[in-house]
This record gives C-alpha cells, structure tokens and sequence, in this order.
C-alpha cells in the first residue's frame, strides 16, 4: 500500500479575471471544467468563483498526487478530473477516461476564504 498526495491554492481574483475575460473566459470554462461543475458553479451566485477555484485547485492537486501513476502528464486533460458533492455535500472525485487500477480511495478537501482557496488529496494506492 502507498499513499500520495497533492495540494494546490490559487487566488480567487485570479480566477475570477481568466473567467470574466471576454475573450478567453466562456473557452477557459469550458476547456477545464465539466457540465456538473459548470452548473454547481453558476448556482452559488456571488460565491461561484470560490467555488470555480475550489475546483480548479482540486483538479491540480489530484493531478499531482496521481501524475506518478500516468505514463504520459499529456495522457489527462482538465475533464478527465470531475470534482461533484456527495449526498452529504462532501466533495468527491470522478476520474474519467483515466485507467488507474491501483487507486484504492481518494480523499478530498476543499476551502476558501475571500481571496483564496485551498485543495488538498490524499490517494490510496494498492
């Protein structure tokens, strides 16, 4: 059995500028996240970019506790990664397209405050 993890933060602003952008932001949303993230998103309201951040760092710390099971970092892209809530509201890990036998669990924890937010995973491997 190994354990791996990763962590992530970023600034909210920052995400809130890259989605805002009218250039680049309906392509950035849709490039990193999925329909499901999208959506849970877009109903917190005043708070969605807490929530979009939340879920971009989560999808950097996962990819960085899973990075050393890939063959290929380019054989994942931003989807492959989908962050949802339990019946709980407890945030978990949908991994799609990704073919990792080994992982036994994943354990994820997300926060944020005003300016930042915070990521952290902790993988099972067997």
């Amino acid at each position: 059995m190994k354990i791996c993890c990763g962590t992530d933060i970023i600034e909210i602003e920052r995400m809130k500028e890259n989605i805002e952008d009218s250039i680049i932001g309906k392509a950035f949303v849709q490039r990193i996240y999925t329909q499901k993230e999208i959506a849970y998103c877009e109903s917190k309201k005043a708070q969605k970019y807490q929530h979009y951040a939340a879920r971009f760092a989560a999808k950097e710390a996962i990819f960085k506790a899973i990075s050393g099971q890939l063959e290929d970092k380019f054989s994942i892209n931003w989807k492959d990664i989908e962050v949802v809530n339990n019946e709980q509201g407890r945030p978990k890990v949908n991994l799609k397209g990704i073919d990792l036998k080994n992982i036994e669990d994943i354990d994820l924890s997300l926060s944020h405050c005003k300016k930042y937010a915070v990521a952290s995973v902790v993988l099972l491997l067997v």
